[in-house]
């Protein structure tokens, strides 16, 4: 039997990740750390199964288009089309992902002074 725990945390600014996994029967182990803009599917996968999405959304007026697609591009390092389209998005319905990237994506949008909450959503 494998047993792996996984984590997301935020560092020196940075949006890390974790994973540490031991064989029950062999008592072989292995741990592995990594960071930038996109944490492993399989580890994003777990953390929303386990605690669900959290939400981020707009609370303020209506934010310069330009300063939200600073922070997500450099929050995220997307491209112009990317960032242009998760921008209307959280204009729209809110973003949505794992509690620690959506935390992420407030530090730096309140960095460029653009008012967001972020929710734990039901599922």
């Amino acid at each position: 039997m494998l047993t792996r725990d996984v984590g997301q945390f935020i560092e020196r600014g940075r949006l890390r990740w974790g994973s540490e996994g031991r064989c029950e029967d062999c008592r072989a182990g292995w741990c592995e750390q990594g960071s930038g803009p996109v944490t492993p599917e399989y580890i994003r996968h777990a953390l929303l199964q386990v605690h669900g999405p959290a939400q981020l959304r707009l609370t303020g007026e209506a934010p310069s288009l330009v300063l939200v697609l600073k922070a997500l591009r450099e929050a995220q390092e997307l491209p112009m089309g990317e960032a242009r389209a998760r921008a209307a998005q959280l204009a729209a319905s809110g973003l949505v992902g794992t509690l620690v990237e959506m935390e992420f994506l407030a530090i730096h949008l309140r960095k460029q002074a653009v008012a967001v909450a972020v929710d734990l959503r039901a599922v």
